[in-house]
């Protein structure tokens, strides 16, 4: 009976060794699959009632809402008769003529906001900007009332610029493009003014074109707060005629007649589409705007 060779237990070593991945790369592995598992649940926790708000809209009148989650027979029939029910087209220009002043008044004040906090020397800047940071810590619902008194002695109540005015500057747009502006080099704004360009030549032909990023986010953040407002334009529209859409589809979701969550269902998806719209055509200036405003605060 011959004894195994000593060169043979070296190679059986090897072997294994080579078999089992090193426990360095096994850990890697391991967390890369629980970051993507967390992703995962993640996405299904956001999306999910996004699905089911959309599958329940295209479920036909006699099925059961709740019976299973796929729909037997999809039609796109809850979506005319939403438009029957109520002036769907109406509260969509209105909201739509709310949300154009917004994003315009948005994007012009807050980068003027911006620039003013972010280069120019004056006295009182710091004292300005502590004041506007302090004001994030109020909520909307503290100076609520004073807004709506203000409102009603401009008499601007049940119209639509009274609805947009108070959303007119956002002091979250302002910190945006004051962060996006303090990327920008000194030396580029130091190569402006030996080329002679003015303060508002600067703003407009160096600062603004860097900004775009930035102006992407103000744009997105100001139509979604402008689309999905619905506890001030309560407060100041009283006229069904000058009602938003969210105001539009809670009458929809209240009313005795209509009450059917397919209807509903079908509203809320047509609120969403625009903001969809609007992200997936910004996205990609978007995520470059939010790298802008993540580098100096």
């Amino acid at each position: 009976m011959s004894r195994p060779t000593s060169a043979s237990a070296p190679a059986s070593a090897s072997a294994s060794a080579s078999a089992s991945p090193p426990p360095g790369r096994a850990r890697r592995r391991l967390g890369l699959a629980a970051r993507y598992g967390t992703l995962l649940l993640m996405l299904v926790v956001m999306l999910g009632p996004i699905v089911w708000q959309f599958l329940t809209s295209v479920r036909g009148r006699t099925e059961n809402v709740y019976d299973g989650v796929l729909p037997t027979r999809p039609t796109l029939d809850n979506y005319v008769r939403v438009a029957e029910s109520f002036p769907l087209l109406q509260y969509v220009g209105n909201t739509l003529v709310v949300a154009v002043l917004a994003i315009t008044s948005n994007l012009l004040f807050a980068a003027m906001g911006g620039y003013a906090l972010s280069r120019a020397a004056w006295k009182g800047r710091e004292v300005v900007f502590t004041v506007l940071v302090a004001t994030l810590m109020f909520p909307f619902e503290s100076v609520m009332i004073s807004m709506f008194l203000t409102v009603r002695e401009m008499g601007l109540v049940d119209t639509l610029i009274g609805v947009w005015l108070p959303g007119a500057v956002s002091v979250l747009n302002i910190m945006i493009m004051r962060a996006a502006f303090l990327a920008v080099p000194k030396e580029v704004e130091e190569a402006a003014v030996l080329d002679g360009a003015g303060e508002w030549a600067r703003f407009t032909r160096v600062f603004v074109p860097s900004a775009r990023g930035a102006l992407a986010v103000v744009c997105i953040t100001s139509f979604m707060g402008a689309w999905d407002d619905f506890l001030w334009p309560l407060l100041v529209l009283t006229d069904s005629d000058h009602y938003t859409l969210q105001l539009g589809l809670k009458t929809l979701a209240g009313a005795t007649t209509v009450n059917d969550q397919r209807l509903i269902a079908a509203g809320a998806m047509a609120a969403l589409l625009p903001m969809m719209l609007l992200f997936f055509a910004l996205q990609r200036f978007f995520f470059k705007g939010v790298g802008e405003g993540a580098v100096k605060l």
